[in-house]
């Protein structure tokens, strides 16, 4: 699969690059070079290859989810310098 001057266009205007004109025709080569690299990877035996989740062998450790020092919104509060219905207060800043 080959990539043309308009595909390069498309490509730059849908990621919002800005490719001025003397550049498409090395931005072109830059992404039939890319391309034909996928292709070689649709070359590579696969089968017997059970898919990853992740890159690591051990799984990822999780800690306890449990609560503690809970219910301290009065102490946290206490240090605003405005507070109202029991949240901080802060300026308007969209009209």
């Amino acid at each position: 699969m080959a990539i043309d001057n308009e595909t390069v266009k498309q490509i730059a205007y849908l990621a919002r690059l800005g490719v001025e004109p003397e550049k498409l025709e090395e931005t072109q080569k830059e992404f039939n070079k890319i391309l034909s690299w996928v292709e070689e990877l649709g070359e590579v035996d696969t089968s017997g290859v059970e898919p990853m989740i992740s890159p690591y062998e051990d799984s990822i450790l999780l800690r306890e989810d449990k609560v503690t020092e809970g219910c301290q919104s009065s102490k946290i509060l206490s240090n605003a310098p405005a507070k109202e219905f029991g949240y901080f207060a802060v300026p308007k800043v969209v009209e």
